[in-house]
């Protein structure tokens, strides 16, 4: 598809993160898959049932599957012994993102060990047999310049996936919701140079990605009114909408939102074609 056709259309990734973090959130992006609008998960290689979103992601050969790189908030691949400095005394990451990214700035060491865990999860991913599909961190790790250094470099390896470029653009952000601005113009204006950083750096590497990200504003809190707002503000190109499902607590919403016949009525009335990262063409 040439670069004119594709800036023409509304083309949307409908995507869930986490896939394989609980049985409970599996359950959610089946469901979504199979009676929902949802197209693409990215699957957490150290999640307590990593191995039944695998066994589910193969009887669902329509589910694009992408790595989900976990660094914070969650164990690492490799034992414990062999990353020292990325994680506590439990053997797990550290909750603390900005104390993270310190670390990962000035220590060698330590830049060597996340390469060698990012190295390890791509290969656990590898193992599966499936697509990869994509690639992008858990709570959005790959922002930090050394990791989607790292994502890129290691991303060579395994043909070079599609990243996730987490920017969203603040008018029509905005427009769909007016509320929350602050952080809306932070994401949208302030983080904007780092997000043009990536996309340069992608670029480079021959890398394709998203050109905008909806979600990112209203985490937790993408219901089926706030899926159709942002819908109707749904700018031309390549976007990514993600969401967290679950079966039960308040990410049951976000399910509710991607079985919603409403919110499948809404991308029909825009002419939204549902895509994977995989029909993302570089820029």
């Amino acid at each position: 598809m040439d670069r004119p056709v594709q800036r023409s259309r509304r083309r949307l990734i409908i995507s869930a993160d986490d896939f394989g973090m609980s049985a409970d959130v599996n359950d959610a992006i089946e469901r979504a898959h199979t009676d929902g609008v949802l197209t693409t998960t990215c699957l957490m290689m150290s999640g307590d049932a990593a191995a039944d979103a695998v066994a589910r992601a193969k009887r669902l050969p329509g589910l694009r599957v992408g790595l989900h790189v976990v660094l914070v908030d969650g164990r690492p691949v490799l034992p414990a012994r062999e990353v020292p400095d990325l994680v506590d005394r439990s053997g797990e990451f550290t909750k603390r993102l900005v104390g993270a990214g310190f670390k990962y700035f000035f220590h060698p060491r330590v830049r060597r060990q996340l390469e060698a865990e990012i190295r390890a999860q791509f290969a656990a991913f590898a193992a599966t047999g499936l697509r990869l599909d994509h690639v992008n961190a858990h709570n959005h790790m790959h922002v930090h310049p050394t990791i989607f250094g790292l994502l890129l470099k290691v991303g060579r390896d395994h043909g070079d996936p599609p990243v996730r470029i987490p920017y969203e653009p603040l008018a029509p952000s905005w427009r769909a919701r007016h509320t929350g601005f602050a952080g809306r113009f932070g994401n949208g204006v302030l983080l904007a140079p780092f997000f043009a950083m990536m996309r340069a750096r992608a670029r480079a590497a021959g890398v394709a990605y998203n050109q905008y990200v909806f979600g990112m504003n209203d985490t937790g809190n993408m219901t089926s009114e706030v899926v159709t707002a942002l819908l109707r503000e749904l700018p031309r190109g390549a976007s990514e909408m993600y969401l967290h499902p679950a079966t039960s607590g308040p990410q049951a919403r976000e399910l509710a939102a991607l079985v919603d016949p409403a919110v499948a009525l809404a991308l029909q009335e825009r002419g939204v074609e549902r895509i994977g990262f995989a029909d993302v063409r570089m820029p």
